[in-house]
Parts: structure tokens; C-alpha cells; sequence
């Protein structure tokens, strides 16, 4: 393993050629900025479409195929193939703002105790009226952040695809949940991580990201859906919906 690595990230990938190569470029010019050594690693996740092509395009890409098809497998996939201290997980049609990898850096160096770090989304491709109904159920999510980890001691936050985990502490907790696939992933290892070390969510560190599922599935109807899997794989330990449409635009 080479221990010289600060940060790996892990772009799970289906079926992505589209957006796959915005997301790289984005990742590979951050981490130019910031001079900090790292890699980029694409799970091509059972991909019939070029997404292999696309990131084997990019000469400083890792390309890992994960033949079983599901987020968490995925993610499973990049860890697993992954040297960095820290992990970066970052969805396909994700982009890193300029200085997000800088101010990871800056989070884990000065607060030792921080095992995984997360911010929002901003939906580039949604009307405005959408954007801001997405930014009120941010800061009701947040108040739920703040009642869980602060008041009720039980979880906290993570926004799948735009969170960095502390590598020893994910495999203290032993890895990814195979009980989720999709929904509530990402909460279920907030609260997982929560009982080995601090989990922030930080407006700070917002990521760019498409809207597609918001745009085809209906706001009202992701809302509640993404509310009950954060229920219960808080407080049930597991998901409350197991299947999820795949949405390419």
C-alpha cells in the first residue's frame, strides 16, 4: 500500500459516458490546485455503455470493474482498490467546486477526531424555484443533523456522493453495509461512523451535482423518499425502500 497518498477517490459509475467526463476533469484540476498527492479511481459498475472507455481516456485514472450492479458494491469496489488515508466518494455526474479539496484537507488536519466529512449538493440543471425548495429541505435535514449527533447521540449526516471518510475508521466499522444498495446508504454509514468519531456535514463543502432524479421522479416524491430511508436506516438499521430507478438523461 502506498502510504504517500492523501486522498483517493472513488467515482462509482453506470452507465455514465455522458457526464463521466466532466466529473474527471473537475476531480484531476482540483487536485492539480491543491499539489496534494492523489488518485482517481472509476468503479465501471456493469456498465453496456462506454463508461470504461471514457475514464480509461484519462491517463491518471484507475479503471476498477465491479461486475455486480448497485452503489454500495461499488463503493465497496473503490475502497478496496483504494491507498489514500482519506477516501473521497464522488458520484459521476458529481463536480468539485474549486478549493474543496483544500478545505478536506484543512477539516481532517486540524480536528483529528473527524472520521468523515460532508456537504450539500447544488443542482445545476433545475429551475430556481427548485433549487430553493432543495436548499429548505438542506437546512431541515440539518436541523435533524444537529437533534441526532448533538441531542440524541444516534447518527448524523452524510450526502452520498459528496463526502471524504477517514480510511482507518471505515475499516474499524467494517466497511460498506451489504443490507443497502441504494437508498439510505449513506446514512446508515453516518450513523455507523458516529459511534468511532465525529461525522460533519458542513455547508462549507458543497459539490455540484445534477438534478436528473429531482426532474424525472418529482421533488415532493424524492423528498419523502430520501426522509423515510434517513428514518429508517437511523433508527431500523436498514432501508425503507430497496429498489431505485435508474435514471440516465
Amino acid at each position: 500500500m502506498n502510504q504517500h497518498v492523501a486522498i483517493s477517490f472513488v467515482v462509482p459509475a453506470y452507465n455514465e459516458e455522458k457526464n463521466l467526463s466532466r466529473t474527471l476533469t473537475a476531480i484531476v484540476d482540483e487536485i492539480k490546485r491543491s499539489g496534494c498527492l492523489a488518485e482517481v479511481i472509476v468503479v465501471n459498475n456493469a456498465s453496456t455503455d462506454n463508461t470504461g472507455e471514457v475514464a480509461a481516456s484519462f491517463p491518471e485514472v484507475i479503471v476498477v470493474h465491479e461486475p455486480i450492479k448497485g452503489l454500495v458494491q461499488a463503493r465497496r469496489a473503490g475502497f478496496q482498490r483504494a491507498t489514500g488515508a482519506l477516501v473521497a466518494n464522488v458520484d459521476a455526474d458529481t463536480i468539485v467546486t474549486p478549493g474543496w479539496l483544500n478545505r478536506v484537507l484543512q477539516e481532517f488536519r486540524r480536528h483529528p477526531g473527524l472520521v468523515a466529512l460532508s456537504g450539500p449538493y447544488i443542482y445545476y440543471d433545475v429551475p430556481k424555484r427548485t433549487r430553493a425548495a432543495v436548499r429548505a429541505f438542506y437546512v431541515m435535514g440539518y436541523g435533524f443533523y444537529m437533534l441526532n449527533r448533538f441531542v440524541l447521540r444516534v447518527g448524523s449526516m452524510l450526502q452520498g456522493g459528496n463526502f471524504v471518510v477517514r480510511r482507518s475508521a471505515l475499516e474499524e466499522i467494517g466497511g460498506y453495509n451489504p443490507l443497502f444498495s441504494f437508498y439510505g446508504e449513506d446514512t446508515d454509514l453516518a450513523r455507523r461512523l458516529h459511534a468511532v468519531g465525529a461525522v460533519k456535514f458542513t455547508f462549507r463543502l458543497p459539490a455540484l451535482s445534477s438534478g436528473r432524479r429531482l426532474l424525472e421522479e418529482g421533488l415532493l416524491r424524492i423528498g419523502l423518499r430520501y426522509s423515510m430511508n434517513f428514518v429508517w436506516a437511523t433508527f431500523l438499521r436498514r432501508p425503507f425502500t430497496e429498489e431505485w430507478i435508474d435514471v440516465r438523461l
